[in-house]
């Protein structure tokens, strides 16, 4: 059975919930392997057993940390290379893509991004056209190098011993090139990140100003959801940009998304229309975002997202 190659995706160890998804997808494609670059695999590793990483690979060389992807796809090559895994599986966050890219031009192989979902036979769903239009696509030279979404399917725990194997990094000097000479974190409150959420209430312009976004953050906490917000609310300056959802901003696939204010242009629908559940509340009947909804509120957000609130409180109390 040939491996598939899962780059773990985490934070200081963390992984996150993406990753658990590709290595529940791998465990159906072949023998899932994880890689693990950097630092902080300690804590990493009961989480890579449990969703049934047979084999986790690790480049704990100070290098990987040091220089941002250049030495993580160098080591990706070299398993490529040994191994000769059915795929290698990244998280589409903005370093998995490039990555990706990077990888697959050194393999001399095909890449596949923003894959919403993937067969045995290695075909995936893709959206294209800025998400307007669902595709099958399907690598045709080399080893295959995917990037998928998080969401894309739910992650399910089975629990295995991993062999953990050390790798030497052996970058070249072109990937050592740029050198990371600080880290800023930033503050990060008890929401989920939009990435991993499982549901995501976002806001636009309907909400009028930035403290309409209050009523947003209010609903987004009773439901233990991230919040999201449009292209026009982040230009504006009612919301940071860091959380915009959208073609140009974050994609996002939860289980519930809840559009509040937002008329559905386009440039919003690209980032979250292969979220499971859509629910819209908007004043204008005629607004785009009904379209893709499977739940639309015709009425005014300032009335029906109160209600809502108060529905929620209620039934936990």
């Amino acid at each position: 059975m040939s491996q598939v190659l899962v780059l773990v995706d985490h934070r200081d160890g963390v992984v996150t919930k993406g990753t658990l998804e590709l290595l529940t997808k791998a465990r159906e494609l072949g023998e899932a392997a994880a890689v693990f670059c950097g630092a902080g695999v300690e804590a990493a590793r009961a989480a890579l057993a449990e969703y049934g990483a047979a084999t986790v690979y690790v480049a704990a060389d100070p290098v990987v940390d040091q220089h941002p992807v250049g030495p993580t796809v160098a080591v990706l090559a070299d398993l490529v290379a040994q191994h000769g895994p059915a795929a290698v599986l990244v998280v589409a966050s903005a370093e998995g893509r490039e990555v990706a890219g990077r990888l697959a031009v050194r393999l001399g192989s095909g890449v596949i991004t923003d894959a919403v979902g993937l067969s045995a036979d290695l075909v995936c769903d893709q959206q294209v056209f800025g998400g307007s239009t669902l595709v099958k696509s399907a690598v045709s030279r080399g080893t295959p190098v995917i990037a998928v979404r998080p969401n894309s399917w739910p992650a399910e725990p089975s629990a295995v011993t991993p062999t953990e194997i050390p790798v030497d990094v052996a970058p070249a000097a072109a990937d050592t090139l740029a050198t990371v000479v600080d880290r800023v974190r930033e503050a990060g409150g008890d929401r989920p990140d939009l990435a991993d959420a499982t549901i995501v209430v976002s806001g636009g312009r309907g909400l009028g100003g930035p403290d309409g976004f209050t009523l947003i953050e209010g609903l987004a906490d009773r439901l233990g959801a991230a919040v999201g917000a449009s292209r026009a609310a982040t230009d504006a300056g009612w919301y940071p940009h860091v959380n915009q959802v959208g073609q140009t901003g974050r994609t996002v696939s939860p289980q519930l998304y809840l559009a509040v204010g937002i008329s559905g242009a386009i440039q919003h629908r690209a980032g979250m229309q292969t979220s499971k559940t859509i629910v819209a509340v908007n004043k204008d009947r005629e607004a785009p975002i009904f379209e893709l909804a499977d739940f639309g509120i015709v009425g005014d957000l300032f009335d029906v997202v109160p209600q809502l609130v108060a529905e929620l409180d209620k039934r936990s109390g």
